[in-house]
């Protein structure tokens, strides 16, 4: 595959996913340079996945954080240019890795996603019931992951997936008008896939109203012409609304002993609640199994869906736009990630600060990545050597485990170097290496040189006081936590 991509699959273990890795497995064409399998149970024996004929495959896993923090896994984790995003439900055409790279293949730089075609087959002998109809409904909706190609870049440049939508509902039309809404376009490509519909019980349609709360997220996001930028239909809602009003009116009237007042708001609910049960009957096989639960669920759906609607509008009634988890989290060493020996050369006195091994394992397996900035200026001054430092630096690897970057400045205040905290060398250094925007960074230390240093590299800066740190760098600072684990809880909380 002439273009650098990751398949990125998140499952919770569904047969399916057997039925789509054959697949892949089977098909001819370039392959992506690696495919990432998101685990998002909340456990489980690991997953049989490997099989000859797929591209590498890693699997990663989330603990049951939903599809949205695991598509965030999952991108987080690959390097490659392109993140190709499959439902463990789909089945792509024999030729989709062929087409998958056609699609990919010279976009202009403007474009940040490619999404491919979907077919739903339905039934050939008799009309499609209602979930037949709704699955159908994704052969035409915009920007579904079941098969979507981001640019890793704008991935990272809007913090993916908003988690805070928790199910595979409305997070995919909010990470594409925030990707439209950085200037990007996103267009659709040849490649294609089969979406079975998936089986289910009757009522599967009461329980898919908690998506209203979604919906009101989606509008205090992105303002009320969402809909129309995001192409999702209207809906029912203000009739449910009418519905349910009725219905509690009667009940309200009845216990009001308003003998003539309560049989006619009880006719009006009735009435709404035969209409939205045909609308659903008629265009479908019209059996007895299907019109019994269309007229069980159609008298459910309107309470429902008027109840997740206001508990939407309750619980995201100051939401802020969503930022996401940064890309890099850069420590300091001495006095943050272990404690503070002054000009310490010796490995043995290397010992963590409660709290550091957590810290650190709570980031990496949210797929951010991690590095040291230090000074050391003992090697400058002649106290320690270098070789010394790099020895301490590789049991700090060993203790809290691998980092994906580390910058050490030998040199002393009076050496004018551009990499010496509260100078941004090292933090640019870093985001360098790793092809991070300094925005998408956030720098956290003990003393004010760390956080002017992430300042002066376009970085944010968490400070973590310690007995040395000065009440004026407290105040200075524009975040301070309590604890090394307070400024990670922080991180993980969008707070950077």
């Amino acid at each position: 595959m002439s273009v650098s991509c990751t398949v990125v699959v998140p499952t919770i273990g569904r047969p399916s996913l057997d039925v789509l890795l054959d697949a892949l497995a089977a098909m001819p064409g370039p392959r992506p340079a690696e495919l990432v399998v998101v685990d998002d149970r909340p456990a489980g024996s690991p997953l049989a996945v490997d099989r000859p004929g797929l591209p590498p495959v890693r699997v990663v896993r989330t603990g049951g954080g939903g599809p949205a923090r695991a598509r965030n896994l999952g991108w987080r984790t690959a390097r490659t240019e392109w993140i190709a995003f499959l439902d463990d439900d789909v089945v792509p055409d024999p030729d989709w890795y062929q087409r998958l790279a056609r699609d990919l293949a010279d976009l202009p730089a403007d474009v940040a996603g490619s999404q491919g075609r979907v077919r739903v087959p339905l039934p050939e002998d008799r009309r499609p019931t209602d979930w037949e109809r709704g699955t159908a409904g994704l052969a035409t909706s915009s920007w579904i992951t079941a098969d979507l190609a981001y640019r890793r870049a704008a991935l990272a440049a809007v913090g993916g997936f908003d988690e805070r939508f928790p199910r595979a509902f409305r997070e995919d039309s909010d990470l594409a008008l925030r990707v439209m809404d950085t200037g990007s376009r996103l267009v659709r490509g040849q490649r294609r896939i089969t979406h079975p519909v998936r089986p289910t019980d009757r009522w599967v349609s009461v329980r898919v109203q908690a998506g209203n709360a979604d919906d009101v997220l989606m509008r205090r996001l992105h303002g009320p012409a969402w809909r129309g930028r995001a192409d999702a239909a209207v809906g029912r809602r203000p009739r449910h609304l009418a519905v349910t009003a009725a219905g509690l009116a009667a009940l309200g009237l009845a216990a009001a002993r308003r003998p003539r007042a309560a049989p006619a708001a009880a006719l009006a609910w009735a009435a709404g609640t035969a209409e939205f049960a045909w609308a659903r009957i008629a265009p479908g096989p019209r059996d007895r199994a299907e019109v019994t639960t269309m007229a069980l669920t159609s008298a459910a759906i309107p309470p429902l869906a008027t109840w997740h609607f206001l508990r939407g509008a309750v619980r995201h009634r100051r939401v802020a736009p969503w930022r996401g988890l940064p890309d890099l989290v850069l420590f300091d060493r001495d006095g943050t990630l272990v404690h503070d020996f002054p000009y310490n050369g010796d490995p043995d006195w290397v010992r963590p600060v409660d709290g550091a091994r957590e810290a650190l394992k709570a980031l990496r397996s949210r797929g951010v990545r991690v590095g040291v900035v230090s000074n050391q200026s003992g090697v400058a001054r002649g106290i320690i050597t270098r070789d010394q430092v790099d020895a301490c630096m590789a049991r700090l690897a060993e203790l809290l485990g691998p980092f994906d970057t580390l910058q050490v400045c030998p040199h002393g205040p009076e050496d004018g170097c551009d990499c010496r905290k509260p100078a941004p060398g090292m933090v640019k250094a870093a985001c360098a290496e790793l092809d991070v925007d300094p925005a998408r960074t956030v720098v956290i230390g003990d003393i004010g040189a760390d956080v002017e240093a992430a300042a002066a590299a376009g970085a944010g800066g968490i400070l973590v006081p310690t007995p040395v740190t000065r009440r004026q760098e407290v105040d200075a600072a524009p975040r301070v936590a309590a604890s090394l684990t307070a400024a990670v809880d922080d991180v993980l909380a969008g707070r950077w």
